[in-house]
């Protein structure tokens, strides 16, 4: 028993000295505690993290001596060594600033922004600390160079360097490498299924064509959102937001924002996470009655009114031509009365996030192994060629990933359900035609207008006659008297009233636009792509990666969205990459060249190289230059490639080899015989919309110009690039500036054609056709013949004053150019401001414990080009303001902010509602 005793000892001490600790705290250069700080053992994946005061503990194996590195986003990281156990090392941590930060996105290997081969903008977890904006997402717009366009409350949309909407399949943005974009629309819609506040570690922004590192559609520009590892940064972590938003046209509104994460280290080789966010509120209205054919219009002044945020008036005909050609009857349009957008959508906007990742490291090194399911349901207002309301949208993504720092292999599918989804314009269409037909409602507006006028009205209070009795308001006798009381007809469908009420529920849940708008998609996308850095191979000679990717496209939308009525639609694409780099002249000098093969399935393959040089000098360092020569190219969306949809004042086609030939509808001619229409007369019977205007206007035929649309190729785009970044006056001063230069070939666009049902463009019998309304009007993705070049700049400083007061200014210049005149239907849709500037002034230690921030934007005004509607955003200037107090004992956060603290609405876009503002309260735990 004494032997078996004397062994215990033995080994308990030898597992106690195997055991060693090293705690600590870590605190800025003001004394400050900076909580979540990383402690690792230098080699290794073991550490641990510093609790909201700065304190640590870190156990490990390993017999002293040993390197420990501590790091803290923003901050310059540090390395000590261990000598003993329970050691005690408090380290300071000095602040570097934004160009001593470190980015991955501009060459896929970490690196300093200060020494970027390309242009690039951090969003880190101090600029998302003290934002001033009410969500880390919203605080991107006050970045140099990056536009938001806000189309509801919970759906930005971002952009750099123009040529954007809404709709905008330009611009990239990936989620811990992944893809987010919903793949039914090949767009990303905001954050409103991403990622949650909590975890996000940092945000990148590269601007401009990234095709070379990132294959399609990195055209704009890519935006990187990186998480949290829960082995790097563990606990529980959750904020409460509450506030209120204001708006003229919708009041005051609750909001609500809550979050949650939690993240554990089981073990050296087991770790997991779990995050979940919800937010509620009140979408902007969007309420305006400006008639978007004629300006100035009202339903009172024009009698074919097309209200912006009214649905049902894009209904009209020619009220002569309905009469059979009746010379008493006017040679004018007439619409039908439309429903205003807050009669057809309840204005809820919610957002609820969930995702989850298991990360296993066999060996307990950097080798891991992931999973991660992220899912999200919301509600949104969605404007494309048509408003909709985007109704319990639901996407998921499952993702797996192996990798360790020199490889990753990550495969992950996309899928996306269109819930209870509708569409806005056909919603109030259809509701209209439930009540009474378009042809009944004109017939009885030409006889009443015909009766009014035999009666000796003017033609002004005949046409308001008119539509009070096709809207049934009122009822008339023999002589076109008007009877008081009860009508004998149903009257127009009033909002609020249970007959309303049930139209709206049968037609927002019918699929078939014809008479419902219920659209439905579940499509999907499967993912896989790799990369392997060989740099540690062949450290001396260069840094080589190379790598590659797969993408299978799945579209299921019943034929509601694309032409997939008697089948689903898949077509893939494929694409690899190298990138070599090499650092000369005492590793002043950096060349980095590389380039990317890509093809899909739909066309040919595509080459597209980049090729950079970054040149350091001064003796500190402290200055860079660089220059750059990118490509890039887009292949269509799968909407430009299938699509099949009447939105009533044209017909949406994709053009993808045999899909004009799959859409087909049966339309009635004039003289009320029955025709079968194809899409591919668009392709071989058309005129030019503009020529077909003209046309109309001057019954003119030799002004008709044929207008047969080529089927839609890729556009590809040429940057030329040059920056200049320093460091002055001991790092306290930072200065960025770049401009660019863009040339595009084969520019994607919307064209307009309009084909005649019967005849042909050739001869008389199309104009024949086209003289007696037997036309249709398609809408198509083409490729412009125009010369299309753009350029821009932007500049920023950053510095500290007065002390300790943070405080930057930028400026950002965005132009083009085209030749109207070789493509004169071409709309560019440029879609950003030629000037903007915005700045901010904060102290994120005024006090102790106390810290403020203040943003300033000011935009230009610009002219808007969009399939839904063009017109003038005006210029405005907003601010946002946050102040904040900490309580380390409770380990809390305590904010207020305004955003649009003035209260001056603004709109960035044509469609969607003036932005308001938005007043919050927030108390946040354990979270920096």
């Amino acid at each position: 028993m004494k032997t078996f005793l004397k062994l215990f000892i033995m080994l308990f001490c030898v597992l106690s000295f195997a055991q060693t600790t090293v705690k600590g705290k870590v605190i800025d250069d003001k004394g400050l505690p900076l909580p979540s700080a990383n402690i690792i053992i230098a080699g290794s994946a073991t550490g641990t993290t510093s609790d909201f005061e700065g304190n640590y503990t870190l156990t490990t194996d390993l017999n002293p001596p040993f390197t420990i590195k501590i790091s803290y986003t923003g901050f310059e990281t540090k390395t000590e060594q261990v000598t003993s156990n329970n050691q005690t090392i408090n380290v300071t941590l000095i602040e570097g600033n934004e160009l001593d930060e470190v980015v991955i996105s501009a060459s896929r290997t970490p690196e300093r922004i200060f020494e970027s081969p390309v242009t690039v903008e951090r969003f880190g977890a101090r600029e998302i600390k003290n934002t001033a904006s009410s969500s880390f997402y919203n605080g991107l717009e006050n970045l140099k160079g990056v536009d938001i366009n806000t189309g509801s409350l919970t759906f930005k949309q971002v952009n750099t360097r123009g040529f954007a909407d809404f709709n905008n399949g330009r611009f990239v943005q990936l989620i811990d490498g992944a893809d987010n974009s919903i793949p039914a629309l090949n767009i990303v819609i905001g954050n409103l299924v991403g990622a949650s506040e909590l975890d996000v570690k940092s945000v990148e922004i590269l601007p401009g064509a990234s095709s070379a590192l990132y294959g399609a559609n990195a055209f704009n520009g890519i935006l990187f959102i990186q998480t949290k590892n829960p082995f790097d940064d563990q606990g529980v972590k959750a904020y409460v937001k509450t506030g209120f938003t204001s708006q003229d046209a919708a009041g005051e509104n609750e909001y609500y924002d809550v979050g949650f994460r939690g993240a554990h280290k089981f073990s050296d080789k087991f770790a997991a996470e779990i995050n979940f966010s919800y937010l509620k509120g009140t979408d902007w209205f969007a309420n305006s009655e400006q008639d978007i054919d004629t300006p100035g219009g009202t339903r009172q002044s024009n009698v074919n009114f097309n209200g912006l945020n009214v649905f049902g008036d894009e209904v009209s005909t020619n009220i002569r031509a309905a009469s059979g050609g009746l010379g008493i009857i006017p040679d004018v349009n007439v619409s039908r009365t439309g429903y205003n957008e807050q009669d057809l959508t309840d204005f809820d906007a919610e957002s609820v996030k969930a995702d989850w990742t298991l990360a296993y490291r066999p060996w307990g090194d950097d080798f891991e192994i992931s999973y991660n399911g992220r899912v999200g349901v919301g509600s949104t207002v969605f404007q494309a060629t048509n408003r909709n309301y985007l109704d319990d949208f639901f996407f998921q993504q499952h993702k797996v990933e192996i990798k360790n720092d020199n490889f990753f292999v990550r495969g992950y599918v996309n899928d996306d359900d269109a819930g209870n989804s509708y569409d806005l314009v056909f919603t109030g269409i259809n509701i209209n035609r439930a009540w009474k037909s378009d042809q009944q409602w004109f017939g009885d507006y030409i006889g009443a207008f015909a009766l009014a006028t035999f009666g000796g009205q003017n033609e002004g209070a005949a046409h308001a006659f008119a539509r009070g009795v096709a809207d049934e308001d009122f009822d008339i006798d023999a002589s076109g008297n008007i009877l008081t009381g009860e009508v004998d007809g149903v009257r127009r469908l009033i909002p609020g009233t249970p007959e309303f009420q049930q139209t709206f529920d049968r037609v927002t849940q019918n699929p078939d636009f014809s008479s419902g708008s219920s659209f439905q998609d579940e499509s999907k996308f499967y993912h896989v792509d790799a990369n392997y850095n060989f740099s540690h191979l062949i450290e001396d000679i260069f840094d080589l990666q190379a790598g590659g990717s797969f993408r299978e496209n799945s579209l299921n939308s019943n034929g509601t969205i694309f032409t997939d009525n008697n089948s689903g639609i898949t077509y893939n694409e494929v694409g690899a990459y190298v990138q070599i780099q090499k650092e000369l002249v005492d590793e002043r000098l950096k060349l980095t060249g590389s380039g990317r093969f890509d093809k899909n399935e739909l066309f040919d393959g595509f080459f597209t190289p980049r090729f950079s040089v970054g040149y350091t000098l001064g003796e500190e360092r402290n200055h860079n230059i660089r220059t750059s020569v990118q490509t890039g190219f887009r292949n269509p969306t799968s909407q430009n490639l299938f699509l099949g949809l009447d939105v009533g004042s044209a017909i949406l086609l994709g053009s993808a080899p045999g899909n004009p030939e799959r859409f087909e509808r049966n339309v009635f001619l004039s003289d009320g015989t029955l025709t079968t229409l194809n899409g591919s007369l668009a392709f071989n019977n058309a005129y030019t919309a503009t020529s077909a205007a003209i046309f109309a206007a001057t019954g003119d035929p030799s002004v008709l110009e044929v207008g047969n649309l080529n089927p839609v190729m890729p556009e590809q785009v040429t940057s030329f690039e040059v920056g200049y970044r320093s460091q002055l006056f001991d790092k306290k001063v930072t200065i960025d500036v770049n401009g660019y230069y863009n040339t595009f070939r084969n520019f994607l666009a919307s064209e307009v054609v309009v084909s005649p049902l019967v005849g042909s463009v050739l001869d008389a019998s199309g104009v024949q056709a086209l003289a007696a309304g037997n036309s249709q009007a398609f809408q198509v993705t083409t490729n412009s013949d125009a010369d299309i070049e753009s350029f821009g700049a932007t500049t920023s400083i950053t510095t500290k004053v007065f002390g300790d007061f943070n405080i930057g200014v930028n400026y950002t210049f965005s132009d083009f150019e085209f030749d109207q005149d070789s493509d004169p239907d071409f709309r560019p849709g440029f879609n950003t401001p030629k000037h903007k500037v915005k700045a901010s002034f904060g102290n994120s230690e005024l006090f102790k414990n106390f810290g403020f921030n203040i943003a300033w934007r000011w935009s230009d005004s610009y002219f808007w080009q969009a399939p839904f509607a063009d017109g003038n955003v005006p210029a405005f200037n907003t601010v946002d303001l946050q102040i904040n107090y900490s309580i380390p004992s409770i380990k809390s956060n305590f904010r207020l902010s305004a955003s649009n603290l003035t209260g001056n609405e603004f709109i960035t876009a044509i469609g969607p509602g003036p932005v308001g503002s938005i007043f919050l309260f927030s108390w946040t735990i354990n979270n920096l």
